[in-house]
C-alpha cells in the first residue's frame, strides 16, 4: 500500500537538494581563480594554474608561494599584464601560440622564466632564434626573361616573409589576362620566369596587369617594391647596381629592417 508523503518529509527532499545544489555552485565558484596580473584582471580555473607542478602559479595556489592580495582580494602579481596573456594561453593550450608579427620573444621569455615554466620558456628561445637565423639569412626574388635573363630585376631582402609577400602579389597579377599576354611563366622558390616580355618602343614592359587599362613597366615595379617595403618597416640599404646612375634604372635593389 503506498504512503503517502507527507508535508514535512517533501521539505527535507528539497531542503537536502538545493543544499546539494549550493555545494556544487560553491566547488564552482571556488575552482575559479582571479589574478591581478600587473593591474589585468584574468578570471581562470585552478586546474590551469596548477596544471605545471613546482610552477611559481601552481605554488602560489596551493599555498607554497606567498603572494600578497590586491584590495578587493585577488592575488596580486607584479609583472607584465599584458604579456601574461600569453602565459595563461599556453597553460590552457599546452602549445606555444603567438599572434603573427609577434616581436617581444626576449621579453617573453624573461616572463616564462618568472612563472618557472621551462618548457614555456624552451619554445620562446627556439623561435627566437630561428627567427634571428632567418633575418641574418639574405633572400631574393628574381624576376626575369627565360630568353635573356639580363631583362628583369632583382630584390634583396633580410626577410623571406617580405619576398614571399612581393612573389604572391606577382604571381597573382600575373594570372590576370591581357591582349598578347604569355600564358606561360614559371614559379620556383626565388624566381618568376617569364616566358618573354613585351616589348615596345619606349622599352621592355613587364607582363603585369595593374589595371585593366595599364601594364605595369619594369620601372613601376621597382618603385612599387620601395613603397611596399617602406611600408612594412624596411629601408633601401642600397641600389646594388648604381651604374645606370638611378635607382630606376638598377637591375636589383637591397632591403632591410
Amino acid at each position: 500500500m503506498e504512503r503517502k508523503i507527507s508535508r514535512r518529509e517533501k521539505e527535507c527532499e528539497e531542503k537536502q537538494n538545493n543544499s546539494e545544489g549550493s555545494e556544487q555552485d560553491k566547488d564552482y565558484r571556488t575552482s575559479l581563480i582571479t589574478l591581478n596580473v600587473g593591474g589585468y584582471l584574468y578570471i581562470t580555473q585552478k586546474q590551469t594554474l596548477t596544471k605545471y607542478p613546482d610552477s611559481f602559479l601552481e605554488g602560489i595556489i596551493n599555498g607554497k608561494i606567498m603572494c600578497p592580495f590586491d584590495a578587493d582580494g585577488h592575488f596580486f602579481i607584479d609583472r607584465d599584464g599584458l604579456l601574461f596573456r600569453h602565459i595563461l594561453n599556453f597553460l590552457r593550450n599546452g602549445e606555444l601560440l603567438l599572434p603573427e608579427g609577434f616581436r617581444e620573444n626576449q621579453l617573453l621569455a624573461q616572463e616564462a622564466e618568472f612563472f618557472q615554466l621551462k618548457v614555456l620558456s624552451d619554445a620562446v628561445k627556439s623561435r627566437w632564434e630561428k627567427e634571428q637565423l632567418a633575418c641574418r639569412e639574405t633572400t631574393f626574388l628574381e624576376i626575369t626573361d627565360s630568353h635573356d635573363r639580363s631583362q628583369g630585376l632583382r630584390i634583396f631582402c633580410n626577410s623571406p616573409d617580405f619576398i614571399a609577400k612581393i612573389k604572391s602579389r606577382i604571381v597573382l597579377v600575373s594570372k590576370s589576362r591581357l591582349d598578347g599576354f604569355p600564358e606561360e611563366f614559371s614559379v620556383s622558390s626565388n624566381i618568376i620566369q617569364f616566358k618573354y616580355f613585351i616589348k615596345s618602343e619606349n622599352g621592355t614592359r613587364l607582363v603585369l596587369k595593374e589595371d585593366n587599362t595599364f601594364v605595369c613597366t619594369l620601372e613601376t615595379l621597382k618603385f612599387e617594391a620601395i613603397m611596399t617595403a617602406l611600408k612594412c618597416g624596411f629601408r633601401l640599404l642600397t641600389s646594388l647596381d648604381c651604374s645606370k646612375g638611378s635607382i630606376v634604372h638598377s637591375d636589383a635593389l637591397h632591403f632591410i629592417k
